[in-house]
């Protein structure tokens, strides 16, 4: 039996390979994440690690939780704290460090970098270990700064330059005294870094005379963990908390770890419904392959072998396919983890330089993954022609299925179609986080569901197309009638194009009604006509407001001014707004009393005033980050969105209790209205920093949209490789259809049907088949791109269902596309048959 599988393997090449180009790309899109993000994270982790080479051990500030009515707060490290470190047993150096957001723009006075990822720290002394120079020296005083040398390729700086630099709003424009090297991971994922002299940079990121961290160097002789149990001893356990570097860079590398997590199981998400999709082709070839063998096994069940044995060979035969697919998946997929690994220095992020990480459970589960998905979907076939009797596959009279297994698969699936969306329904009027489980659940029955009813679906959805049919004659009649004469067959291959179309609509009507949502946000919240932030959405200085206060054309501006309070014993953070001015820019709907901000005056949004049970007129007690105590009315209640919410109070009260004052944002009302004329004036009062962006309502619907986009075009990508496999899927289905239908092509040949005909015939009854799985995958789109938002709805109030009926139509445009092109291959094979020797075959 061993060998009968094996020379079946061998005489079947040409229709298995379909199926080994199925495995084979879901076994690579496997291997190929999986490569990717060993790679990236390895890289990362060593990369970080040597950025902790200078530390033997941390000293940082422990931070102190909120109590009753006190704020917490964050200890300051000051430069006695420093003199003591260093001066500890086993203490060989100390280093302050100071670090913050600084933004440098390139020669041209755009951003560099992301903004995220742009910072900027001191340099300690004039020889810092930890950033080798490579050319200049040590900055010194306010008009001097080092730039790492990844920033100064690529923006072309070099020592003795100029460069514009931004810390928290207004522009510097210093002198380049040196360009270092730096391991830092921001860094060489595209970020910028640049470095002050200490006391400047003290001064810039708000550390007057202290630092954000201590790092300590052990002496000679002296262990991390000894440093770390002296350092101790000698500082005030409850102002600090001490980290060896060995720590560090073992947090540092879960974190790493952490984080590419999440990616990987995004992109295996994908590969596995690649791979789902996969099965559907691989149980319809050997479905197909063992019809076709039907006599050849009933002989062998005649001379001897047993249902076991019948099984067992299909299996080797699934076996060996799988081998194939997962080693020359594995191949394939090492090429796609360097290929991304590129891609990702296409658009503009570098990461740190490393061999590609192959590791064994990577070459296990590529095997592993190939195998057992194709004798998983291959065991079925096997077993069903195992339990057919030598007599009646001689005959053929068990070729059609019985009623009852029909029924009792139509019976099936109605229940898992019912399951699912009762389950769905059910979990669009829960909260919106408990429902995420029980929505996927149900989505999955429904799914399932309806796969299995896809046999039932097929009759009357292809009926509904004979009458465009009928156009193309007795091509389009055979069409038909091919496409639902094995109805199981055209469910499988329509299935595999239904996935993907599922999940790529329910992506577009879901992205499409959110922004749509987030218009209608930005437009009704927003009176005023620019909103002013920082790039990496960090605080803004003070400064800023009061220069565009006073700048030409504004007739109106706010800062959002954050600040942390305690109210009932919880902790609440507070938006200060110019009470005066606040009308003119701001549009909320109130549900509860007035929207009158001034004096002791405040307004809260719904879902605050219902934690704490306030309703308009209700007084509170505030504790603010100074510790003094304020009694506040709530005038209004009104309905927050994510751009504003909470408490929202007048920052003349707010102001005097914040120990380092900070803007988030500043909103802007101009005499012209938001022109480009104004947006232009507004960014000259600025100092045209690179680090600000003055955007208008438009354009923070652009930025989110952007987003969406960029989110919206990866799935597609990813789910393109679902696609391909269907494509494969329809080919494999019509080849081997072609192939079970020598005889009948034969015939209709001899009797008149010419070869223009008989490619029509395939190529219609692949388009009627692509356009059936089509028209179920945009149904089902459209189903859980609603639920889904049914959910959102209940956390953003603006939220309405948006069909993109544009892009509906280009889905099954797509679909129909498919079906052509899946059909080229299989029809010119039928029409170059020879009518004379397809009627001799058996």
């Amino acid at each position: 039996m061993f060998r009968t599988a094996l020379r079946n393997v061998f005489a079947h090449k040409a229709r298995l390979l379909m199926t080994v180009l199925a495995v084979m790309l879901g076994v690579a899109f496997v291997s190929g994440t999986l490569v990717f993000t060993n790679t990236i994270s390895d890289a990362y982790q060593k990369s970080s690690a040597k950025g902790f080479d200078q530390v033997d051990v941390a000293v940082q500030p422990k931070y102190q939780d909120s109590k009753g009515d006190k704020v917490g707060k964050t200890p300051e490290l000051t430069q006695a704290l420093l003199d003591r470190a260093e001066k500890t047993p086993g203490a060989a150096s100390a280093t302050g460090v100071v670090s913050g957001f600084t933004a440098i723009a390139d020669k041209d006075g755009k951003l560099l970098g992301s903004g995220w990822q742009s910072a900027g720290g001191n340099y300690w002394g004039s020889k810092d270990a930890r950033y080798p120079l490579v050319g200049g020296h040590a900055p010194s005083g306010k008009g001097e700064v080092l730039i790492d040398s990844r920033t100064a390729e690529r923006a072309g700086y070099k020592v003795g330059d100029t460069v514009r630099i931004s810390v928290d709003g207004p522009v510097l424009s210093p002198r380049i005294s040196g360009i270092f090297t730096t391991d830092d991971g921001n860094v060489a994922a595209g970020g910028s870094l640049a470095l002050f002299d200490t006391p400047t940079a003290q001064k810039l990121f708000g550390k007057k005379g202290t630092y954000d961290e201590i790092d300590v160097k052990a002496a000679a002789g002296t262990s991390q963990g000894a440093l770390k149990a002296g350092l101790d001893k000698a500082l005030p356990s409850h102002l600090v908390e001490t980290t060896t570097g060995k720590q560090l860079a073992d947090d540092q590398a879960k974190m790493i770890s952490s984080s590419m997590s999440g990616l990987k199981q995004s992109l295996l998400v994908f590969a596995g419904i690649a791979l789902f999709v996969g099965t559907f082709i691989i149980a319809n070839t050997f479905t197909m392959l063992v019809a076709q063998r039907t006599k050849e096994l009933a002989l062998l069940r005649a001379v001897g072998a047993s249902r076991r044995q019948v099984t067992r060979s299909v299996l080797i035969e699934a076996f060996v396919v799988g081998a194939v697919a997962g080693v020359t998946g594995l191949v394939a997929g090492i090429g796609i983890g360097a290929g991304l690994r590129s891609l990702l220095g296409s658009f503009g992020a570098s990461v740190p330089d490393g061999p590609l990480v192959i590791t064994p459970g990577t070459v296990t589960t590529a095997l592993a993954v190939g195998i057992v998905i194709t004798m998983l979907a291959a065991w079925l076939p096997g077993r069903r022609a195992a339990k057919i009797p030598p007599v009646a596959a001689m005959s053929s009279v068990h070729a059609k299925a019985t009623t009852k297994s029909l029924v009792l698969r139509n019976t099936l699936g109605a229940l898992f179609s019912a399951a699912g969306i009762a389950v769905v329904l059910a979990a669009t009027s829960m909260d919106a986080d408990a429902a995420q489980g029980p929505m996927g659940i149900g989505a999955v029955l429904l799914i399932i569901g309806v796969f299995i009813l896809t046999p039932l679906l097929s009759r009357p959805l292809i009926a509904a197309a004979a009458p465009v049919l009928r156009v193309f004659g007795v091509s389009g009649k055979l069409a038909r009638q091919n496409s639902v004469r094995n109805p199981r067959r055209t469910a499988a291959t329509a299935s595999a194009l239904m996935i993907g179309l599922t999940l790529i609509t329910g992506m577009t009507v879901m992205a499409g009604s959110l922004q749509t949502s987030i218009d209608k946000m930005a437009s009704s919240a927003i009176r005023a006509d620019y909103v002013v932030s920082m790039a990496n959405r960090g605080p803004l200085s003070p400064d800023v407001a009061k220069k565009i206060a006073t700048a030409d054309g504004v007739t109106a501006s706010s800062p959002l001014r954050n600040g942390e309070s305690r109210i009932d014993g919880g902790t609440e953070f507070l938006t200060g707004v110019n009470a005066s001015a606040i009308a003119r820019l701001m549009d909320l709907k109130v549900d509860d009393g007035t929207f009158d901000v001034g004096g002791t005056q405040v307004v809260v949004d719904k879902d605050k005033a219902k934690e704490h049970g306030w309703k308009a007129g209700s007084d509170f007690t505030v504790h603010y980050e100074d510790g003094k105590a304020q009694k506040l009315t709530v005038a209004g209640i009104y309905e927050g969105n994510d751009m504003l919410n909470g408490i929202i109070l007048d920052n003349k009260l707010l102001t005097p209790h914040l120990s380092d004052p900070a803007d988030m944002q500043v909103w802007v009302k101009t005499a012209d209205g938001a022109t480009g004329t104004a947006k232009d004036e507004l960014e000259k009062a600025l100092g045209s920093n690179p680090a600000i962006k003055v955007q208008d309502k438009q354009d923070i619907s652009n930025d989110i949209a952007k987003m969406f986009t960029l989110m919206l075009n990866m799935v597609y990508g990813l789910l393109g490789m679902a696609v391909i496999v269907a494509v494969l899927g329809v080919i494999n289905t019509l080849a081997m259809s072609v192939f079970e239908r020598s005889q009948e092509i034969g015939m209709l040949r001899a009797i008149g049907l010419d070869r223009k005909a008989v490619k029509r015939m395939v190529r219609l009854e692949s388009l009627v088949i692509s356009l059936f799985g089509g028209v179920l995958g945009i149904g089902l789109g459209v189903f859980f791109g609603w639920a889904a938002g049914e959910l959102l709805g209940t956390k953003m109030p603006t939220y309405e269902l948006v069909l993109p009926w544009a892009r509906m139509g280009f889905f099954l445009l797509l679909a129909g596309t498919v079906g052509v092109l899946a059909a080229l291959w299989p029809a010119r094979r039928a029409a170059r048959l020879n009518m004379l020797a397809a009627i001799k075959s058996e």
